[in-house]
């Protein structure tokens, strides 16, 4: 029994292999860091300050940003500091720790950005009745249900994949503790574990997902039977950043969760996470702000006030 337990700290490789592009890299990821953080947090500064964007829409986009910046700030700075030193020693409760709330994160935006895509099938659909229906309370309770929902979700994941024991080699092959890669480090068979977590993934997250494209079906089949271009265009603009930013982050993290932690490949597990852990959103701000007239406005105001 002691030889099961003998794991008391793992070694994460990082962002890359290679060490000839480690400064390369760390700069590369630290512009991209910093660039995530001020993105994410003028939107939230411009929709707290400017009372033209309190409604439900920005109240929603604020959150994400906060989460966004949350969900960055769990893996970026230790594996900038992995590829810094070199040394990318991660206690075994650090690694637990890291995990269980980077899959809050991840499972909160998804009930997020579901409750977003519920926001915006109400304005097309129930436009009259759109601000009695979603006040304030109602989307206070929306994102208190995602951050609890992912709270709840991601300790059965942490306890589903801690329960197995670890006792050698304990070198996880990413740049932080993820179920796949720290899976596969376990020392007895984890296939039922595997099995356990996936259908519980499928039931949960790919239900979101699957309550996200149904608001957009319904959004669709209404904007089509809107008779002026105009009027389709318009009714689309509000929606086609959300849709860009769920078709991001949908489609790579499946990349990553949807095969076997025995198929995970240590490049392409860490170039898919990159996308949709760190890319996803550092770009969120760039989509919601590029085809926003209202964002763009209040960005302005926030940064140049002389101007306006």
């Amino acid at each position: 029994m002691s030889n099961l337990t003998r794991v008391t700290q793992f070694i994460l490789r990082g962002f890359s292999d290679a060490p000839e592009l480690r400064f390369v890299v760390i700069l590369f990821f630290f512009f991209v860091y910093i660039f995530c953080l001020l993105g994410n947090f003028s939107i939230i500064m411009a929709v707290t300050r400017d009372s033209r964007l309190h409604y439900p829409m920005y109240f929603f986009l604020k959150n994400l940003s906060f989460l966004d910046m949350c969900y960055t700030s769990v893996t970026i700075p230790k594996a900038l500091a992995t590829s810094f030193t070199g040394s990318g020693i991660i206690s075994y409760f650090e690694c637990v720790t890291q995990l269980y709330i980077f899959i809050t994160l991840a499972a909160t935006e998804s009930f997020l950005l579901t409750a977003m895509a519920y926001d915006r099938c109400l304005a097309i659909l129930r436009p009259l009745l759109y601000v009695i229906i979603m006040n304030q309370r109602l989307c206070s309770e929306l994102v208190v249900m995602a951050w609890l929902s992912g709270a709840i979700y991601s300790v059965f994941h942490t306890v589903n994949t801690f329960s197995l024991p670890f006792c050698g080699p304990n070198v996880v092959e990413h740049f932080f503790c993820d179920i796949p890669p720290v899976m596969r480090l376990s020392c007895t068979d984890y296939h039922h574990n595997e099995q356990v977590g996936f259908a519980v993934s499928s039931c949960i997250i790919m239900s979101s997902f699957a309550l996200t494209l149904l608001s957009y079906v319904f959004i669709i089949s209404t904007i089509v039977q809107i008779p002026s271009v105009d009027g389709r265009w318009k009714a689309f603009s509000t929606c086609s950043s959300h849709l860009t930013t769920v078709l991001l982050f949908y489609g790579t993290a499946s990349f990553m969760y949807l095969r076997s932690a025995s198929q995970y490949s240590s490049a392409q597990g860490r170039l898919a996470s990159i996308f949709y852990s760190i890319f996803t959103p550092a770009l969120n701000p760039v989509i919601y702000c590029l085809r926003n007239k209202d964002m763009k406005i209040a960005l302005q105001k926030l940064y140049c006030p002389k101007e306006h």
